[in-house]
């Protein structure tokens, strides 16, 4: 049997930090009022000359630092994105040629908004099952702040720019233990940016629009649902979960998805402070973030689980093959 396992991670995060205090300076609002209802205390922001690839592409090069890797021995590029470069080619294919790869490797984004990069790692994890490709780049990346709009207190002090990545491998073990993804195209309207390009003109609004409360309520119901999926079909246990790593998006939500799950809170990571809500970026940024504090031991069993407008969703469940 081919499995694959993650070998390295990486992220990176703009140099410019916009706080709540900052932001109470263009809109009305406080420190004390997003951190009750978020658990943010700060956003980065890419600077105006940085693409979604720019930051793409020291995730990725961090990642393969880490794996002792060159691009070219990667031979396959699933990049998770809500804000990408153009129209096409693919962000992917951007990032590829900015890594100076020669070798042909396959490269394509996937927009599944912020279950992005569950959806990325469930493709990569499969084409390298199918044993026709050995190496992975899987990145998520985004700007969210270019389709915010800074005068809506409700959404502007949620989101984040940053990107993360990890390399996966083809390996004998198991590290990858399945993935499982659903969508639900009925409530696309409770979280959507509707803007589009048509005929060299911007059509509908291009900001972010969002009903919080039913995005609450859905996120902590299906995300504690598809862990349960992914844990029955392996046969295994809440309590063998040792980290459990949501989808940065609100720490409430978070909670509440941990409480319901009966997951303590000393075994799920939380990121979301420090960088808001990043979409796709997230979850890998949380990873590395726990990757390079070295909280997670060999042979623990992760738990990868999100949710994001479409409705989509998903959890995967991996060994960590790392020292």
């Amino acid at each position: 049997m081919i499995y694959s396992s993650i070998i390295g991670t990486g992220s990176y995060l703009p140099e410019k930090i916009l706080t709540n205090d900052d932001l109470a300076q263009i809109v009305e609002t406080s420190d004390e009022w997003i951190c009750a209802r978020t658990g943010i205390r700060q956003r980065h922001i890419a600077a105006d000359d940085q693409n979604v690839s720019d930051l793409a592409l020291i995730a990725a090069r961090r990642a393969l630092e880490n794996a002792k890797l060159s691009a070219d021995e990667i031979d396959l590029i699933v990049l998770a994105t809500t804000t990408p470069e153009m129209t096409f080619p693919s962000t992917a294919c951007i990032v590829q040629e900015k890594l100076g790869m020669t070798n042909g490797a396959a490269a394509f984004d996937v927009q599944a908004v912020c279950s992005g990069f569950i959806y990325a790692l469930a493709t990569a994890d499969s084409m390298i099952r199918s044993g026709v490709y050995r190496r992975a780049l899987v990145i998520g990346a985004e700007v969210m702040s270019r389709i915010v709009d800074w005068k809506d207190r409700k959404t502007c002090v949620l989101f984040g720019d940053g990107a993360g990545a990890v390399v996966l491998e083809a390996s004998a073990e198991v590290g990858v233990l399945s993935s499982h993804l659903h969508a639900d195209g009925r409530f696309r309207d409770i979280l959507k940016t509707a803007g589009r390009i048509q005929n060299g003109e911007i059509s509908g609004l291009p900001y972010i629009e969002m009903d919080g409360g039913q995005v609450f309520r859905f996120a902590v119901r299906v995300l504690a649902d598809c862990v349960q999926e992914a844990l029955e079909f392996n046969g295994l246990r809440i309590d063998d979960i040792d980290w459990l790593i949501p989808h940065q998006a609100n720490q409430r939500i978070m909670d509440a998805t941990a409480r319901k799950l009966r997951i303590a809170e000393q075994k799920m990571v939380s990121t979301v402070g420090q960088h808001a809500n990043t979409s796709s970026a997230s979850i890998p940024l949380a990873i590395d973030a726990a990757a390079q504090k070295k909280l997670f031991k060999k042979e623990q069993l992760l738990a990868l689980v999100a949710v994001g407008g479409g409705f989509t969703w998903g959890a995967t469940l991996l060994r960590w093959r790392l020292e």
